[in-house]
């Protein structure tokens, strides 16, 4: 009788390697340190895979093209449009009445500062800024795509679009507070 293979020890250091081995052939993933969820110890990080294949923010922030206060602030502007969002619907006279339909949500307070901060954000941005982040953070087109959708093709508009998108990042961190104003007296 053959004798049983023993088992070889693991490494320590891989012994709580949670990250997938085992990716979709189209899978655009980067690494990101996250606070670890089963930690013992409060402040303990672990190094995650994240899905980058539709999420221009995560990309450009994963290829260290803006840095983390403009990763905050695009990612707070998405959580004040899908707040905002959320409102109540108009009425719809061309569908049919159901019986027992469900009654329309009330505006809550989040929903109403997160208008404010989006008609305050639209002030600021102006209106080509506002649409241009709009593009980027919540249809998540590229730069290209942007471009192509104002019929301007080539590098030139391209870069053109990133600087722009950058100085509206830039505008959205001093907005909800995860940047200071450069030169601004202590």
């Amino acid at each position: 009788m053959p004798r049983a293979k023993r088992s070889k020890p693991s490494h320590a250091a891989h012994a709580h390697d949670r990250r997938e081995q085992d990716l979709p052939l189209n899978a655009e993933v980067a690494s990101v340190e996250i606070d670890d969820p089963l930690a013992l110890e409060p402040g303990e990080k672990i190094v995650a895979l994240r899905s980058i294949r539709n999420d221009p923010l995560g990309r450009l922030h994963s290829h260290h093209h803006i840095d983390e206060a403009q990763y905050r602030a695009g990612r707070a502007f998405q959580d004040d449009w899908e707040k905002a969002e959320r409102g109540p619907r108009a009425v719809d006279p061309s569908r049919e009445y159901v019986d027992g339909g469900q009654a329309r949500e009330p505006i809550t307070e989040r929903q109403r500062r997160a208008v404010l901060r989006l008609n305050r954000i639209e002030r600021e941005l102006g209106a080509d800024g506002i649409v241009l982040v709009h593009e980027v953070l919540v249809l998540g087109l590229t730069m290209e795509q942007v471009g192509q959708r104002r019929g301007l093709r080539g590098q030139r508009w391209k870069d053109y679009f990133a600087r722009r998108f950058q100085e509206c990042l830039d505008r959205l961190a001093l907005i909800y507070g995860f940047a200071s104003a450069r030169g601004a007296a202590p």
